[in-house]
């Protein structure tokens, strides 16, 4: 399974820490040992469904525990009916991967 998390915590952060907020919620995502990839609007990380469900509640908790006033949390969910391995990151993004010069 793949989910796509965007936290979109008030504020963002700190005075001395911009995105302090989001990256509470990163880090907790980076805590679970599963693969996952920071992009410019949200995380991607794969992994089996019981793993996930858990793991989305706890990055969107980690916003209000690091200080965040409130938090609204967007997901996007896609699974495979018939294989656990069908839907990965390097699947979805290899044909799209530029080569950094």
């Amino acid at each position: 399974m793949l989910v796509e998390i965007q936290v979109l915590p008030d504020p963002t952060g700190t005075a001395g820490a911009r995105y302090h907020h989001v990256n509470a919620a990163i880090a907790r995502l980076a805590a679970s040992e599963l693969r996952y990839e920071v992009g410019a609007l949200g995380t991607t990380i794969e992994g089996a469904p019981d793993v996930l469900w858990p793991l989305i509640r706890a990055a969107h908790q980690a916003t209000l525990e690091s200080g965040a006033d409130q938090v609204v949390t967007i997901i996007k969910v896609a699974q495979s009916a018939t294989d656990d391995n069908a839907l990965t990151i390097d699947r979805l993004t290899r044909s799209h991967r530029t080569t950094e010069t």
